[in-house]
């Protein structure tokens, strides 16, 4: 049985974060889409390969009669990036999408720790029924600030090296730094959590008493 708010909070962020076949199924339609772009120079090929795999990993999920969230992402992701390759006319467009997805993202998280309402508090708060009493604790608000900085560092890394590629037309090297950035980078998120949720040991909220005010 769970004791404290970090051993609560490190399960729920386990499950948000996803594994290993997840984040697969997520970049493998535009890893696709560049290796056939790269080996045929036609964006529409390339992009007609991409629906083709998503929809089949998709189709493998629904058989399985497993959980679709991960691959349903990638599915939706390679439709957006068709619309975008349309809007922009070059292949490196499909990858747009996720960049402005890490980019709203980061700003988002930048912002709440400025003005002192860490996002991650919010996960505190859905997993203790009490979305924003832990602003109230300080020590829930300290845990709350550490994890929010953990979740925009790959945010921050993800740009800091996909921005550059964008801009200079390298759609081999954003598919590569794609699958690099995203398993690998969730892995180390939710290793530097959980070093941080493991040594904490804030208790939880007795139900009988609410949370401070």
């Amino acid at each position: 049985m769970v004791q404290t708010v970090e051993g609560k909070v490190r399960a729920e962020l386990a499950h948000r974060l996803g594994g290993l076949r997840g984040s697969v199924e997520t970049a493998l339609p535009l890893v696709v889409f560049a290796l056939v772009y790269v080996t045929t120079d036609e964006t529409w090929t390339a992009v007609l390969a991409a629906l083709v795999t998503a929809v089949l990993a998709y189709g493998m999920r629904l058989l399985q009669r497993s959980e679709t969230t991960f691959v349903r992402q990638g599915l939706i992701g390679i439709v957006v990036a068709v619309v975008f390759v349309s809007i922009t006319g070059e292949a490196e467009g499909a990858f747009l999408p996720g960049l402005l997805r890490s980019g709203g993202w980061a700003l988002l998280l930048g912002i709440s720790l400025l003005v002192r309402w860490p996002a991650a508090g919010f996960v505190i708060g859905a997993v203790l029924d009490d979305i924003t009493g832990w602003r109230s604790n300080p020590a829930m608000l300290r845990l709350a600030d550490r994890l929010t900085l953990v979740l925009l560092a790959p945010m921050l890394i993800r740009l800091a090296v996909q921005v550059p590629l964008y801009l200079t037309g390298e759609v081999s090297w954003l598919a590569i730094s794609r699958v690099a950035l995203d398993w690998p980078l969730h892995a180390a998120t939710l290793a530097v959590a959980g070093l941080i949720l493991v040594r904490g040991r804030t208790p939880l909220p007795d139900d009988s008493e609410p949370m401070p005010d």
